[in-house]
């Protein structure tokens, strides 16, 4: 059995805070991962059975809509913000990689790792969230976080590493300005 230490914060004792080019937030935290992750890493990701640790990066991006209803509108912005967290999550995992360090980002639409094989079951970005940083969860179609600050305006996201959180958080800093994301 691994002890992590206490979710890893950053060193002013919060989340990496940033600001896109529109206006709107994205905060970035890094955790050991949750019990469910634990009990059932080889069933979402076959090809992580060696790494002693594992690390789990939210990436939470506040949306122009709330989420909670199925419009054109809300489709539309979830898809960009999908894109915008692929394009950075691929490049914090690719430069996770060339240091040597096993790291994959899951797609937010089907719960797969994009740079593994995909396992038996889905990962479920929302779950994570509500069970590290125990934000409530309204379940209609689909399950929304509710953000302490932003309400239901909240897209979560995850990357996955094996990486000491001060690397990750290190690296998400000098990556964030590639994608337009400045500290606050």
């Amino acid at each position: 059995m691994n002890f992590y230490p206490e979710t890893y914060i950053s060193e002013q004792g919060c989340p990496i805070n940033l600001v896109g080019k529109t206006g709107q937030a994205v905060q970035i935290s890094i955790h050991p991962p949750s019990q469910y992750i634990c009990a059932n890493r080889e069933r979402i990701l076959p090809d992580w059975k060696q790494q002693a640790f594992l690390w789990v990066a939210i990436v939470l991006q506040q949306s122009q809509y709330q989420l909670v209803e199925c419009t054109a509108e809300v489709e539309i912005e979830k898809e960009r913000l999908r894109e915008k967290f692929m394009r950075f999550g691929c490049d914090l995992a690719f430069n996770l990689r060339d240091r040597g360090y096993l790291s994959d980002i899951i797609d937010p639409r089907t719960g797969y790792p994009l740079l593994s094989h995909p396992g038996a079951i889905p990962h479920n970005d929302t779950a994570v969230v509500k069970a590290l940083l125990k934000y409530p969860v309204i379940k209609n179609k689909c399950c929304v976080l509710v953000h302490p600050v932003w309400g239901t305006a909240v897209y979560p996201s995850i990357l996955m590493s094996e990486a000491p959180p001060f690397i990750i958080e290190s690296l998400a800093k000098d990556i964030a300005p590639i994608h337009e994301w400045k500290e606050k």
